[in-house]
């Protein structure tokens, strides 16, 4: 989390909004990982 939030602040994106969105950005994360792992292409 500390990292991403370091990276939000070097974009300009505000702490309060990034900590909000990392919940949802990560599961996206996640859920295309798991298909290019599954797909092979991981």
């Amino acid at each position: 989390m500390g990292a991403a939030l370091a990276i939000a602040h070097a974009l300009g994106i505000d702490a309060l909004i990034a900590a909000e969105l990392l919940p949802e950005i990560e599961a996206v994360m996640v859920r295309k990982l798991n298909e290019q792992i599954g797909d092979g292409h991981g």
